[in-house]
């Protein structure tokens, strides 16, 4: 929100006031309280008649500080509140002397200059990061009763920022106004379902605005060489979190807000979807999964979307006994057939349902301020919100959804969460502004522990669209609505990566797009893409994503893309490993992995898949692809061929390859089997070898399905030898290979035999 007119005067019916100059500082128990004029102070009568700030900062974990400005203190506290896990674990140490007062905290400080005008500094490595100086901390009234509180960051000469959730902008946010509130608003506008109010930069710092409802941001959009974010709200709170990488501020930044647990390894392979408004049913069902598998595709999941129940109906939880009269033997042969099974969702209640006179009459819907239950007719005629403050009515969907698990369903996708009212009254009194973003958070929860309750632990794995902080607990989310063309495919990209940016670890989109139906290069292209994203699944809106309905190339680019992605397993379940161990993502941008070269700063049409292999997904359909390649001697992980970097380059590319290369120095494990995601990927694992440096050292782990490492190698090159020992797990391995990559492409595979243990190759070209 924009307060003031050009940098001199205030927009119409705008008063603002900002800290000036410190009037009193006090530390104490780790502490640093601030009280600030908002005028300069020359003499007794100009205490009278002016608003005084409260500034309190602390340390919730080492390298983290944490600032909140208030107004007026005497208001009541609202909920919800995020669940931030690190606040008892740190203590920072808070000191006045000599005219300066700091916090310490680990590798960040903060110093004020109590003699001089208002200025926080934030310092780290013997620099400052960032400060909030004139106009920096304060707030703005309106004419018309609206009080806001206002923070305002410095943004230095070249510095980027990312973050803010999943949006589909342009990747860097500078000179963009963003607002913290989910819409249901698809891929192609600047609303977005899944809203963090966290940013990080390329600086060395993130910061997050602890408040669940609406921030609004100015990045360097009012102020251009400041970022601003204010709240409808006496007070705001941030926290300043040090890196100095990007990773580590991700993970400094998801302790304290949350990280996901390992997805279970099936959840990885390719999920098939009916589609939207298709018409389907068993037969149809299994000429899909038939069709799969007459034609080689391997296939992990099988998702019903929303008419497994009836129309005008859902949610009701049951299936539609005119199109699926026995369900429980339909999910029995299906998972006869090895299939995980997936049903689509959404918190919402038809009044046709047979459930919706039951939840009102319980109380378990949300209700208006009058007291009745709040509905409208957008989606599903006279539906209702579940309102899950209340527990009665958690206990009650939740329940719903056991009994489809114990039926034989696997995952829910949970849709929607996004346009929830606020002229409502909710079951436990939370603040209406408040509860539309954290909505999803209660609904993604729930759904997800009512999975974990009933499948165990390390099974638990939703399809979710709608997410704010903290959402990353429960995955996996998904880019929502999206056409089927390569605009779509490219903003779903940025999405994507600006997610992950976000503290999210694993994230997917629908291939070939939703709305509409993509034209086989787009289809094709779209394929790749997406068997090189974390998840992978085929969805439409009114058409079917079944390969064969495109062309023959179709099939075979399904084909061999989902078995190179089940061949890359040990590679990306050790890359999910980082994200449940470091908030690291899956799919990173590739500013995440090369902070140091600013080629890669504003890339947004490649990523790295996991810290090894980078990916340049093809948006064109003549094939012409351009992308930036970092220092180093990389591989191209389909045909072997060598390309040196720094430096752009242009090519053209069949539906066959796009670039895919491996990182100077890897060392990528590949299963043996390319035929389910869920296997044993360590015996007969092939270790591929990237242009190792002399001297350099590699340790390489390869997980289980459980994700506990089952086998350690570790690869070093003397001279013209590359050797590779197995440290442990050598009896696990049976019979492995190592892979070099030589100057004309990948070398014969040297294999040891089962229970050898070293292994010794000679580097050739």
């Amino acid at each position: 929100m924009k307060f003031t007119d050009g940098y001199w005067l205030n927009r119409e019916g705008v008063r603002t006031s900002y800290a000036t100059e410190v009037r009193d500082a006090r530390a104490a128990d780790g502490r640093l309280t601030l009280h600030a004029a908002v005028r300069k102070v020359e003499r007794r009568g100009n205490t009278l008649n002016a608003p005084l700030v409260t500034v309190e900062t602390w340390s919730p974990a080492e390298g983290v500080i944490a600032v909140r400005s208030t107004h007026h203190a005497g208001r009541r506290p609202r909920t919800p509140s995020f669940e931030l896990t690190g606040e008892a674990g740190h203590s920072g140490e808070a000191w006045v002397a000599d005219g300066t007062a700091g916090l310490d905290a680990g590798s960040l400080s903060l110093r004020v200059d109590t003699r001089e005008p208002w200025r926080l500094s934030f310092r780290a490595d013997g620099r400052e990061l960032v400060s909030a100086g004139p106009r920096g901390t304060g707030f703005a009234v309106t004419d018309d009763g609206h009080h806001y509180a206002v923070a305002q960051l410095s943004l230095g000469v070249g510095e980027l920022v990312y973050g803010l959730g999943e949006r589909f902008t342009p990747f860097t946010r500078n000179g963009q106004s963003v607002d913290i509130w989910q819409a249901d608003g698809g891929t192609a506008s600047e609303q977005a379902y899944k809203n963090v109010p966290f940013h990080l930069t390329n600086r060395g710092y993130g910061v997050f605005v602890n408040h669940p409802g609406k921030v609004s941001y100015e990045i360097g959009s009012e102020a251009v060489g400041r970022v601003q974010f204010s709240v409808e709200d006496q007070s705001v709170e941030y926290y300043v979190i040090h890196g100095p990488t990007p990773k580590e501020i991700l993970e400094r930044y998801t302790a304290l807000t949350g990280r996901p647990p390992l997805p279970p390894a099936w959840s990885f392979g390719l999920w098939l979807s009916t589609s939207f408004t298709t018409d389907y049913d068993e037969e149809t069902v299994n000429r899909f999964v038939s069709g799969m598998a007459e034609r080689e595709i391997p296939l992990e999941v099988f998702h019903f979307d929303c008419f497994w129940m009836r129309e005008y109906q859902w949610c009701d939880f049951t299936w539609d006994p005119e199109v699926f009269p026995d369900p429980d033997a339909m999910l029995r042969r299906l998972r006869d057939r090895g299939l995980r099974i997936s049903v689509w969702i959404n918190p919402y209640i038809a009044q046709k349902s047979p459930l919706f006179a039951e939840a009102r009459d319980r109380g378990y819907l949300l209700h208006d301020r009058a007291g009745d239950v709040w509905q409208w007719d957008m989606w599903q005629a006279g539906m209702g919100l579940v309102d899950f403050t209340n527990p009665e009515a958690c206990t009650w969907y939740a329940d719903h959804l056991r009994r489809l698990a114990r039926q034989g369903v696997d995952c829910f996708k949970t849709d929607f969460g996004e346009r929830v009212p606020t002229d409502v009254v909710w079951h436990d009194g939370s603040d209406p502004e408040r509860m539309h973003n954290y909505y999803t958070q209660l609904y993604n929860e729930l759904v997800f522990e009512v999975l974990r309750e009933e499948k165990g632990r390390g099974e638990g794995v939703l399809f979710a669209r709608s997410a704010t902080t903290g959402g990353q607990q429960f995955p996996v989310h998904w880019g929502g609505d999206c056409e089927s063309t390569f605009d779509a495919m490219a903003e779903s990209l940025r999405g994507g990566l600006s997610l992950g940016l976000s503290g999210f670890g694993f994230w997917s989109h629908d291939i070939g797009g939703f709305e509409g139906t993509p034209d086989p290069a787009v289809f094709k292209r779209w394929t790749q893409f997406g068997l090189l994203s974390s998840h992978s699944r085929l969805h439409g809106s009114s058409s079917y994503r079944v390969p064969w309905n495109f062309d023959d190339e179709a099939v075979a680019v399904m084909r061999q893309f989902t078995r190179l992605k089940l061949r890359l397993m040990p590679y990306l379940y050790r890359a999910a490993g980082q994200a449940e161990q470091r908030g690291t993502p899956v799919m990173r941008a590739m500013v995440l992995e090369f902070p140091e070269d600013p080629g890669c700063h504003g890339l947004d049409r490649q990523y790295m898949l996991g810290e090894d292999l980078l990916v340049a997904p093809v948006f064109d359909a003549e094939g012409e692809v351009e992308y930036y390649l970092p220092a180093g001697e990389w591989t191209h992980l389909l045909t072997g061929e060598r390309l040196t970097g720094p430096g752009w380059r242009r090519e053209r590319h069949g539906f066959d390859s796009l670039p895919l290369l491996a990182r100077p120095g890897s060392v990528v494990p590949l299963a043996a089997a390319a035929d389910s995601a869920a296997a044993d990927w360590a015996r007969g694992v092939t270790l591929r070898v990237h242009a190792p440096a002399d001297g350099a050292e590699v340790r390489t782990e390869v997980p289980g399905v459980d994700g506990a490492t089952v086998a350690v190698f570790r690869t070093r090159r003397t001279g013209d030898t590359v050797t590779v020992r197995a440290e442990s797990g050598a009896g696990a391995c049976g019979r492995w290979s190592v892979v070099l990559a030589g100057a004309d492409g990948y070398r014969d595979p040297v294999e040891v035999a089962d229970g050898a243990v070293e292994v010794s190759v000679p580097v050739v070209g």
